[in-house]
């Protein structure tokens, strides 16, 4: 479909930059539509390969930006059966994986990561472990789905980061989501989050569309505090009367995430407790509970383990049998570290954690001590 007008890039990102400086040298405004079309209809990405543009322009642009139009650069995948892994540096700074999926009903779903590394100090997830270095900015977020080889079918913030605490993940769904540019339908977009409630807000506002989850993990406070700290600033009961709000007027489905722990929270009493909390809500209905056993990983708490597979069919048979619509998240990758909580940058055949960090000349950051950065 031809474009009849300028497409409107956001400020400060790097295709606003890119618009401005073709602008600048007096090249007509359609130049930046066939650069447009070059990376999103052909997946061009380099500069050199753009044949829709003159030969001074596409020198200017790499001479002004290097040979690519994205700024994230791959540095090494691992693979599974199921799942690609990749490794990207960040032009500014740190290292992040990004996971692609591959299902057996024949769709792909891209894991996208918002932050080097997380402040929120979740016991259950490697990614935390590292401390938060800083927000990716919307170029570095929506870069990793250009590299991912061919287009995925849909996208979902839960690779490394708490998405919601980063600003520029509303900037990139914008990009994501506008037919000048990825143009993914919002429902192929999944937002998943801890809890961080003012995000929540101002996502469903935005965007609408969008697909939310919340991690729950726990019907009981004391102990949800325990695995996701955050619940002192934000208690779920908070952030689930948002989603219940949103789902009630959407009328659509959401999705709450509940992270299977043996011997922790996959008790009788855990399941009848979420379901009553559950069934508390006007739509309860619309709010899925999507159940993903545990995945171990370097760092995390020793007394943490996977639950058996009767153990997790019998404990969404137990939420089932109370009314609840569950079921079980599918996950691959786990070999690989690709797996939901086990994203660290630091899976061996990777550049490992400590040089990274000399390399970036930034110490190490205690888990939870890191502000966000912007």
């Amino acid at each position: 479909m031809v474009v009849h007008h300028l497409p409107n890039p956001p400020p400060r990102s790097r295709y606003h930059a890119v618009a401005d400086a073709i602008a600048d040298a007096g090249f007509p405004a359609y130049r930046y539509r066939q650069l447009l079309h070059a990376v999103f209809h052909r997946a061009v990405l380099d500069f050199a390969s753009m044949h829709e543009l003159p030969i001074r322009l596409r020198d200017l642009l790499t001479a002004r930006f290097g040979p690519r139009i994205t700024a994230v650069e791959p540095l090494a995948t691992q693979r599974s059966p199921r799942a690609t892994k990749t490794l990207l540096a960040a032009p500014r700074g740190g290292r992040i994986e990004s996971v692609l999926l591959s299902y057996p009903a024949g769709w792909s779903s891209l894991c996208l990561s918002s932050q080097v590394g997380c402040g929120l100090g979740c016991t259950f997830c490697a990614t935390g472990t590292m401390g938060l270095r800083r927000n990716l900015d919307a170029d570095e977020i929506t870069d990793q789905v250009l590299l991912a080889g061919a287009r995925p079918d849909s996208v979902a913030f839960m690779g490394m980061g708490e998405p919601l605490a980063n600003p520029h993940t509303l900037t990139a769904i914008d990009l994501l989501v506008d037919p000048a540019y990825f143009g993914f339908s919002p429902r192929r977009i999944t937002v998943s989050t801890v809890g961080f409630l003012p995000g929540m807000r101002r996502l469903l506002d935005r965007h609408p569309g969008v697909v939310p989850t919340v991690s729950v993990h726990s019907p009981y406070p004391d102990q949800r505090r325990e695995l996701i700290p955050l619940e002192d600033r934000y208690p779920l009961a908070e952030c689930l009367d948002v989603l219940d709000e949103h789902a009630a007027h959407s009328n659509r489905r959401v999705y709450l995430a509940y992270l299977l722990i043996d011997g922790v929270n996959d008790s009788t009493a855990h399941a009848d407790a979420l379901a009553r909390q559950i069934l508390g809500y006007r739509r309860p209905d619309l709010l899925v509970l999507s159940v993903i056993p545990f995945n171990p990983a370097p760092g995390l708490p020793a007394d943490y383990s996977t639950p058996s597979a009767e153990a997790t069919t019998a404990f969404l048979r137990r939420v089932r049998s109370r009314g609840i619509r569950a079921v079980r998240r599918n996950q691959f990758g786990a070999d690989i570290d690709a797996a939901c909580g086990q994203l660290a940058a630091r899976r061996p055949g990777f550049v490992g954690v400590e040089e990274i960090l000399r390399a970036d000349g930034d110490p190490r950051r205690r888990r939870g001590d890191a502000a966000s950065s912007g």
